[in-house]
C-alpha cells in the first residue's frame, strides 16, 4: 500500500552541482542535505524544504525533459514567484488548471518545475 512520496529524482549533467546548489538553495530556498557516502561518490545533490525532497542525480547523456516535472505546492504564490523573478529565474504563469494559481520555471540545467497553490482557503 502506498503511503506517500519519499522524494522526486531529477537528472542533471555531470559537473553541474554548483549551479544546482545556487538555484535550489539561493533561489528556491531549499536546504542541501547530505547524501550517503556511497551515493555521494556518484555526483549530484539532494535538497529539502519541509516534507519536500528533491534529489538530483547526474546522467552522462543528460537531456532535460520538456514535459515531465514535479508539481510543488507553495504558500503565497505571488510572493514566491516574485522571489524567483528577483533572482532571475524564469516565471511563466499558466491559468489552465481550474482551482489553482500556478507557474512554471526551469532550473539552470533545464529541468521544468511547476509551482502551484489552490485557490481559496
Amino acid at each position: 500500500m502506498l503511503v506517500g512520496v519519499d522524494h522526486v529524482q531529477l537528472a542533471a549533467p555531470p559537473g553541474s552541482e554548483d549551479r544546482l546548489r545556487s538555484y535550489y538553495v539561493d533561489v528556491l530556498g531549499m536546504t542541501e542535505i547530505a547524501k550517503p557516502a556511497v551515493l555521494a561518490a556518484r555526483g549530484g545533490c539532494w535538497f529539502q524544504a519541509g516534507a519536500v525532497h528533491l534529489h538530483l542525480g547526474t546522467e552522462a547523456d543528460f537531456r532535460p525533459a520538456k514535459k515531465a516535472h514535479p508539481g510543488l505546492r507553495v504558500r503565497d504564490i505571488e510572493a514566491y514567484a516574485a522571489r524567483l523573478a528577483d533572482r532571475h529565474a524564469p516565471v511563466i504563469w499558466n491559468d489552465d488548471l481550474p482551482g489553482h494559481r500556478r507557474f512554471y520555471s526551469e532550473d539552470p540545467v533545464g529541468n521544468r518545475l511547476e509551482f502551484l497553490e489552490p485557490d481559496g482557503p
